[in-house]
């Protein structure tokens, strides 16, 4: 039986990330086609607007529909499925979607950060974006009673925010860039939110391999660290 949901994705976008956890946080059946931005399909670029992923192709009246902009996805899911992810309260429901758009500029934040060509702009782009965490970490003091973003029950905050973690995951690896340093209640969540199974699953088991190699090529200033990386480890194992 065909699904009924189809999500067009690619392997290392966060956003599609987050439709794929909500999906499967609402237990709702779907299929996933990754597509090569690099390369994209005539198909693809007939039903995308915007020439991004995700989109959501929804089979309805024997005719697909396609939604587009994870966003939009997002409420989409909440207004059609089971299990919701945001909080019933009009005021927490805004004040949700509101950390969900700040979390879509931690985003930007970190493309750019990656993407810095030389070491001062580097230097700043670390900056800016480790200063964009201590607002994170104030709001998880001021309100969370529990392990997630609202305290006992997961939510589309959290499912926009795994993504985001998992950056850090390779980053880490790469340096000890500090981003995160003194944040004790981030550093939890992140944690608690690394062992969720759908925030495991959205990505596959080839995701580190693929991010860590899609860095090294952008021609910055950090694949400029990874590249130097690659040079000194031979060398630390034979000493």
């Amino acid at each position: 039986m065909t699904a009924r949901l189809t999500l067009v994705s690619h392997h290392l976008c966060p956003y599609v990330q987050r439709a794929a956890i909500s999906l499967a946080e609402k237990g709702v059946p779907f299929e996933r086609v990754n597509v090569d931005l690099a390369d994209k399909p005539d198909w693809f670029k007939a039903i995308s607007p915007l020439g991004k992923v995700p989109l959501l192709r929804v089979r309805h009246d024997n005719a697909d529909e396609v939604i587009f902009e994870s966003a939009v996805i997002l409420e989409f899911l909440e207004e059609t499925e089971a299990n919701p992810l945001h909080p019933a309260d009009p005021l927490a429901r805004a004040r949700h979607r509101a950390w969900i758009e700040f979390g879509s500029a931690i985003l930007n934040a970190i493309g750019r950060f990656y993407s810095a060509a030389d070491e001062a702009a580097f230097l700043h782009e670390s900056k800016g974006l480790s200063e964009m965490f201590p607002r994170v970490e104030a709001e998880l003091a001021a309100r969370q009673n529990g392990p997630w973003f609202a305290g006992g029950s997961f939510s589309l905050v959290d499912a926009v925010y795994g993504p985001i973690f998992r950056y850090f995951d390779t980053f880490d690896r790469i340096g000890d860039f500090a981003i995160l340093d003194g944040k004790p209640l981030i550093q939890a969540w992140r944690e608690t939110l690394s062992g969720r199974q759908s925030v495991k699953e959205a990505v596959g088991a080839d995701y580190p391999r693929r991010l860590h190699a899609f860095l090294q090529a952008r021609r910055s200033y950090l694949s400029d660290i990874i590249r130097l990386q690659a040079i000194a480890t031979p060398q630390a194992r034979s000493a």
